[in-house]
């Protein structure tokens, strides 16, 4: 399980070797969906190869926003609606050819309630998506837009190279515009 662009803090061995032994590997290609905003969430799995973008849409102009990424080496889904059999929250999409191993979110229910150990494993990862999730709001509130990009750079530092400079700006909340302008500036301070 490398990771190419980010770091995972926690070990998700034991959940990769599950869906290794139960699941099916899929080929998407570049702007191919695995999970589509309010449709039933089906699909779990770990980016083998590629990437894939979480987008939502604004309520009143339809724009897209994108809010998270799933790179290679990490999991990939709408964790607590596939687990819920809830309507997905977000599309996720295939940033260029990429590959998952995947399960349905049936089977990762199944092993969770097979055993205490399986069941603490689902606690585990759904305590670090809250982190996540928490440290992401935070920063919109207490990081500058420069401060957001230098975060952004130290947890993914592939992202810049692999994907284009409109979708890193909308994970930060920018305009190209102002990603730019970042960037250009620690450029010249290097």
């Amino acid at each position: 399980m490398e990771q190419k662009f980010g770091v995972n803090s926690i070990d998700l061995q034991e959940l990769y070797d599950f869906c290794d032994r139960e699941g099916e590997i899929v080929v998407y290609q570049k702007g191919e969906r695995m999970e589509c905003e309010g449709e039933p969430s089906r699909w779990f799995g770990f980016v083998i190869k590629g990437c894939f973008k979480y987008v939502t849409r604004g309520i009143s102009d339809g724009k897209e926003h994108i809010t998270w990424f799933s790179f290679e080496g990490e999991y990939v889904g709408d964790y607590p609606s596939c687990l819920n059999d809830r309507p997905s929250q977000t599309t996720i999409e295939a940033m260029m050819p990429s590959s998952v191993l995947r399960v349905s979110g049936e089977q990762l229910m199944r092993l969770f309630n097979q055993n205490t150990k399986a069941m603490q494993l689902r606690c585990i990862i759904g305590e670090h998506l809250l982190c996540q999730a928490r440290a992401r709001y935070l920063d919109f509130h207490r990081a500058t837009p420069r401060e957001r990009y230098d975060l952004l750079l130290r947890r993914c530092p592939g992202i810049v190279e692999h994907l284009p400079l409109h979708a890193i700006a909308s994970f930060l909340n920018l305009t190209p515009q102002q990603l730019s302008r970042i960037r250009r500036a620690v450029t010249f301070e290097d």
